[in-house]
């Protein structure tokens, strides 16, 4: 495989960048967790609570698709770049499962999602520029963070959301296995410090994801 000039990675990422922040563009390698599980009843309340769940959901897959691509940018390994671009790739479908969710429940995607992929794939780049120890490192952190919060949100979508809560245990899953993956990689275990500086700063993501 030939060399990509700086052009030509810059037109990558650019696609990469258009295609996570434009609705219809991210087709699944694999079908939604939530196929075949009959839609529930929902209230006004239920459904409105849910889409804002599903829509920070959805803009942490956002912040995932642009963290990636930042790390994979600047990797020294190659084995790192591509395990980079790997968890890229899986992650779509993650992005392509709420997007779809949150059409079913008449909602739409965050409109800070376009900030979110700026400071993500700034965050990834530098990372990656310091080490890949720090890089995989700052993966499993943000994973054990993104665990957490779907656990939180397992336990507050309505039980009768059948189709949501597919959806997001898939995703649990998954992401638990990134967060693995990156710590038996290599990745530096950030002291608690850090990762409470990550829940702060997360925590004023999901709050403006989840009203608009």
């Amino acid at each position: 495989m030939r060399q990509l000039s700086l052009l030509d990675q810059f037109i990558c990422e650019a696609d990469r960048a258009l295609r996570s922040l434009s609705p219809n563009t991210k087709p699944a390698m694999h079908s939604s967790p939530a196929d075949g599980v009959a839609e529930a009843e929902l209230d006004s309340k239920q459904k409105k609570h849910a889409a804002g769940l599903m829509r920070v959901n959805h803009s942490g897959e956002v912040c995932a698709q642009a963290l990636y691509q930042g790390q994979a940018l600047t990797a020294k390994l190659t084995a790192v770049r591509e395990e980079m671009q790997q968890a890229a790739d899986e992650e779509i479908d993650h992005l392509a499962w709420c997007e779809a969710r949150l059409k079913e429940l008449d909602s739409h995607a965050s409109v800070f999602n376009p900030l979110w992929y700026g400071l993500s794939f700034s965050i990834g780049a530098g990372a990656g520029l310091i080490s890949d120890k720090v890089s995989l490192g700052f993966v499993a952190a943000t994973e054990e963070r993104v665990c957490a919060h779907l656990e939180e949100h397992l336990q507050s979508l309505p039980e009768n959301d059948l189709r949501s809560r597919a959806v997001v245990t898939q995703m649990l899953k998954d992401e638990a296995k990134h967060q693995h993956m990156a710590l038996e990689a290599g990745g530096y275990n950030f002291p608690r410090p850090i990762k409470q500086a990550m829940t702060f700063i997360s925590k004023i993501m999901t709050s403006s994801s989840y009203r608009i």
